[in-house]
């Protein structure tokens, strides 16, 4: 229950803080937030290119991989931009209907992003346990199934943040302490019994990042299942090799929730500088990785990459 005496009514613009206590480093942060930026968008424009030209590359395991870059570009368009606003230009204003199109569009793409990498998690269980039916189970209609139910997934479960809000009438300042108008953020300086929006966004946490990484850790216990049953251990390990990519991006990308939940749970209380900087995290350091861990790790990718910049070189 948040009570307030002196309340005010739902204001037509909010103040977004940036780092709250560290707004003298604002200059200092908008660095590495501009490179990873940079990096995020030259990535993955590279991924989507290299995968449209190389016909080869058309599998179903590189066409995830084009999804995946396509949310990663969504991600960050949509938070790193107004991020450097706050640090370089100290544009903190933010209008009430923008910040409710931010609370529903952020974690749409990062649910998105949660449903493509349990996908192809999947992609890698029918690849190792049905290698001879691999492009039979995972045709084009069958990918294009996945891509809307992970879409449908993130709009059903996020559309009620914005409606939520909305209904919020008083609030006990108009100062957003975060980067970006998270749902949370917004309901904590909300008056009244915000009992109901915890449960939401509880639920939120556990159908979306929980459900999927409970589907993840199956999928690759079964992985391992298959690959141990497999007499040649040389095999086994160049059929587990191939997971190998994907592991690295899921390690990272589910990490920080992993480690805030977890913080939670067991009591710790971080200062509240520290929460913003790990859930900004969520936001941009995944994006900017998968680019370069599949860049690096995928044998495909990592041959047209040389191929292009002998040409270049030529």
């Amino acid at each position: 229950m948040s009570s307030c005496n002196n309340s005010i009514p739902q204001p037509l613009t909010f103040v977004l803080a940036g780092i709250p206590g560290l707004e003298s480093s604002h200059g200092w942060f908008s660095v590495p937030f501009f490179l990873v930026f940079v990096i995020t968008m030259i990535g993955n424009a590279a991924i989507l290119c290299i995968i449209w030209v190389e016909k080869s590359l058309h599998e179903p395991v590189f066409l995830l991989l084009a999804m995946l870059s396509v949310v990663d570009l969504s991600l960050v368009g949509v938070t790193v931009p107004r991020m450097l606003g706050i640090f370089w230009m100290n544009a903190k204003d933010i209008s009430f209907n923008a910040c409710l199109a931010q609370m529903f569009f952020i974690p749409s793409f990062y649910v998105m992003e949660s449903g493509i990498l349990l996908a192809m998690a999947f992609d890698r269980f029918v690849a190792i346990w049905y290698p001879l039916r691999y492009t039979t189970i995972l045709a084009n209609n069958m990918l294009v199934k996945m891509a809307l139910a992970v879409l449908t997934r993130a709009v059903a479960v996020l559309t009620p943040a914005p409606i939520l809000a909305k209904r919020l009438e008083s609030f006990q300042t108009h100062i957003i302490s975060y980067s970006y108008c998270a749902y949370m953020a917004v309901v904590q300086i909300a008056c009244g019994d915000i009992s109901n929006h915890i449960v939401y966004g509880l639920m939120v946490i556990v159908t979306s990042v929980g459900f999927d990484l409970l589907f993840i850790i199956l999928s690759y216990g079964l992985i391992l299942h298959a690959v141990f049953r497999i007499p040649s251990w040389e095999a086994g390990g160049k059929a587990l090799s191939t997971c190998g990519s994907h592991l690295c991006v899921i390690a990272l990308f589910y990490s920080p929730v992993v480690f805030s939940v977890l913080a939670q749970i067991l009591g710790y209380h971080m200062a509240p500088y520290i929460q913003i900087i790990i859930d900004n995290l969520y936001f941009l350091v995944p994006p900017m990785a998968n680019p370069l861990i599949y860049g690096a790790r995928t044998k495909q990718m990592r041959e047209r990459v040389l191929r292009i910049l002998r040409c270049h070189r030529n």
